[in-house]
């Protein structure tokens, strides 16, 4: 098996969880960077520990045969071209979420993904989590029977105490409360409710504390999701919260319902009936990038590329029909109506 190269794009906040999750895999690790702010190596070296090729233009990491896979860690807005010329250079790619901040943009670089042939994984790394592993199971088996209801939401304050604040409270950067943050709870609840996206109704608002007033968009949001087949859900995204982080699940069933990591099931003899059921698990309780599950995500990427087999979860087309309902959704709090997925196209 080929060990592959990573070269990695951007050296914020995000870029250490992707350099040690890479290098943590079976078959890849990462063996440069690349930054416009142009480090040295030895800068590089003394702050991630290994010695590491340094590139201060994409166009030239690019044009290296050494570089398998680009990891994509620089602001929003560079996203979609990043991940265009890369895959036109025959690489493979990681892209952080949001993957683009406009659905026009999504649409070309499906174009270009599907024309290089080239794989690619979006950064919706909470489908590997402990948690989100443990509900989608337990909607596998039925123990809540048939799921017609389900919600996600997104809690996390992103002010200035964030490193990217500076350029992720502006409409060109951060883009909306979704896109931000919350495109997380929308492709959790996505892939739970196992059903595409028919409409969506969204209002927005802003909180009124002083650190948040720089927002350019409304950073708090609440989306009503209509499925294909008659399930509905809820998604609520606020970056505007004075609170710790908090990931919320709720789904119900004909059998049963859960409640973050909680359990009620008729369907299991013995459980106590007038009490919800905790469920040890791992949960989804920080916004620390470092605590997030990018070590599986990455290793099934690795073994994607080596073994000539689909992106399990998180591929491109997946994480294409999340943007495509949280364009939807920005779309319906913009308009003040419900916005039907079709009207994108």
């Amino acid at each position: 098996m080929k060990e592959l190269h990573v070269g990695i794009v951007g050296l914020g906040w995000v870029a250490e969880a992707h350099l040690i999750a890479f290098n943590q895999t079976t078959g890849a690790k990462v063996t440069a960077v690349c930054s416009s702010r142009n480090p040295s190596p030895a800068e590089v070296e003394a702050r991630y520990g290994v010695p590491l090729k340094v590139y201060a233009k994409l166009e030239d990491m690019l044009a290296d045969p050494d570089i398998d896979i680009v990891s994509i860690c620089t602001a929003n807005p560079l996203h979609a071209q990043q991940t265009i010329d890369s895959v036109m250079a025959g690489k493979h790619v990681y892209i952080e979420k949001p993957m683009a901040l406009s659905y026009e943009d999504t649409k070309r670089m499906q174009a270009a993904i599907k024309k290089s042939g080239k794989k690619v994984c979006v950064g919706f790394e909470c489908r590997y989590s402990m948690q989100v592993k443990l509900l989608n199971s337990i909607v596998e088996k039925g123990l809540i029977g048939e799921v017609t209801y389900g919600e996600s939401d997104y809690y996390h304050g992103i002010g200035p105490w964030y490193r990217q604040f500076c350029w992720s409270n502006t409409a060109a950067g951060g883009g909306s409360a979704l896109l931000s943050g919350g495109c997380h709870a929308m492709d959790a609840l996505m892939y739970l409710m196992r059903e595409p996206v028919e409409e969506v109704m969204s209002y927005s608002t802003k909180s009124k504390a002083d650190c948040f007033s720089s927002y350019e968009f409304d950073p708090c949001s609440v989306t009503i999701i209509k499925f294909a087949n008659g399930k509905v859900g809820k998604c609520a995204a606020s970056i505007d919260c004075l609170q710790p982080y908090y990931f919320h699940f709720q789904l119900v069933g004909s059998k049963g319902s859960i409640r973050d990591n909680q359990l009620y099931s008729t369907d299991l003899d013995g459980l106590v009936k007038d009490r919800w059921t905790t469920l040890q698990t791992s949960t989804l309780d920080s916004g620390e990038v470092l605590d997030h599950p990018y070590n599986p995500q990455m290793q099934a990427f690795v073994d994607a590329i080596n073994n000539d087999t689909e992106m399990p979860l998180t591929s491109f087309e997946d994480a294409f029909k999340t943007h495509k309902a949280i364009f939807a959704a920005d779309l319906s709090a913009k308009l003040g109506r419900p916005v039907k997925l079709s009207e994108l196209d």
